[in-house]
């Protein structure tokens, strides 16, 4: 939608039945595409016939799924010169070394990074340096401003003096919220009307609601599950906490700061490169309920601090991580990119694939 706004054509190609198509702007052009596999031959035949007949300059891949999709349409497509292949990559997860997905991510010529942390993983895989572009995910911080508050206290019942601490994130192990937990039951020893919320829904909802129980839990720690008015209500925490093990960058995290939250987060993946430690919040080792703990007493005893911490992490998101910046950095890849691949037409290739048709497929995605 950024890049129609800036005066690109683009068309979205995604399943006519998922979130993107419910999101997708009125009057952006959309190819619905639903491949019942990861190399499904049918699906990507009808996704290269769509790029003959369109010849697009770049193919924009957006999860391993539709890397998949993309570099098996384009290696039966007879465009030439050949559409450049771009991924997004973001998260911080090793890629698979299947002979398929080892296909696959040949046939990319290059990986657009959310982070800096992203881009050190892949680069760490064997992936050439000259493939690897970094550019920050950005949020529309526009849209948080202009979302209504929604009161926490009021919707959970909460007592109307009790400091929020709130994590928003999918329940699944690399998100942490059990350390979060641990430490909820030692924080509320020093400050009992401290109540924790953590939204979000996942496999591991009952493993944590048991957690809850066994510590005794269940009048501080509360888990509603997915809201769609999840940006409504971290307008009303205190303390914002992103637990993970692993995060690529942590756009709740941006929403946070957008919203004017203090951070505790971990040092893990492209965290650091958000939050700035002492200034817009604090940062523990990830997996550590003890450090974590400490951080969370820390500020729940100096509002200053927090309010301090608030207004740089506002002025830090506006700065750094806007949507705006992230799509202009974007087009300045795809002019890069595109440039290379005119000039080394008939010279070689700018990197697998570019000139020229894409290599053919394995059989299967098996090992």
């Amino acid at each position: 939608m950024g890049l129609r706004a800036a005066g690109e054509r683009t068309l979205l190609v995604a399943h006519p039945d998922g979130e993107l198509r419910r999101r997708a702007a009125e009057g952006l052009e959309f190819i619905p595409l639903a491949p019942s596999h990861e190399l499904d031959l049918k699906a990507g035949w009808k996704l290269s016939r769509l790029v003959n007949r369109t010849r697009p300059d770049i193919v924009h891949a957006h999860d391993p799924h539709a890397v998949a999709m993309a570099a098996v349409a384009l290696s039966m497509s007879t465009v030439q010169p050949a559409p450049v292949l771009v991924a997004s990559r973001r998260v911080d997860f090793r890629l698979k070394k299947n002979s398929f997905s080892r296909w696959k991510y040949r046939q990319v010529d290059a990986f657009i990074c959310a982070s800096e942390a992203i881009a050190r993983v892949l680069e760490s895989g064997g992936i050439g340096g000259s493939r690897v572009f970094t550019i920050h995910e950005g949020i529309d911080v526009d849209r948080v401003a202009h979302t209504p508050a929604v009161s926490v206290h009021e919707t959970l019942w909460l007592p109307s003096h009790a400091p929020i601490v709130g994590n928003i994130g999918a329940l699944v192990e690399h998100k942490g919220q059990r350390h979060l937990i641990d430490a909820a039951a030692q924080v509320v020893r020093e400050f009992p009307d401290t109540r924790f919320v953590i939204l979000g829904e996942g496999p591991l909802r009952g493993a944590l609601e048991h957690q809850v129980k066994a510590l005794h839990l269940e009048k501080h720690v509360f888990l509603p599950g997915f809201r769609v008015d999840a940006i409504g209500l971290l307008k009303t925490f205190d303390i914002f906490v992103m637990c993970s093990e692993m995060e690529g960058l942590g756009t709740s995290i941006l929403d946070a700061m957008a919203a004017g939250k203090p951070i505790v987060g971990t040092e893990a993946g492209g965290i650091p490169e958000v939050v700035e430690h002492g200034r817009t919040g604090l940062l523990v080792p990830p997996g550590d309920s003890h450090r974590l703990t400490e951080a969370i007493l820390d500020l729940l005893g100096n509002p200053a601090k927090r309010e301090r911490m608030a207004e740089a992490g506002w002025r830090r998101v506006r700065e750094r991580f806007t949507v705006e910046q992230m799509i202009e950095g974007t087009r300045k890849v795809y002019r890069e990119l595109l440039g290379l691949r005119d000039r080394s037409r008939g010279a070689g290739t700018l990197s697998p694939g570019v000139a020229g048709h894409k290599g053919q497929p394995p059989q299967s995605a098996d090992n």
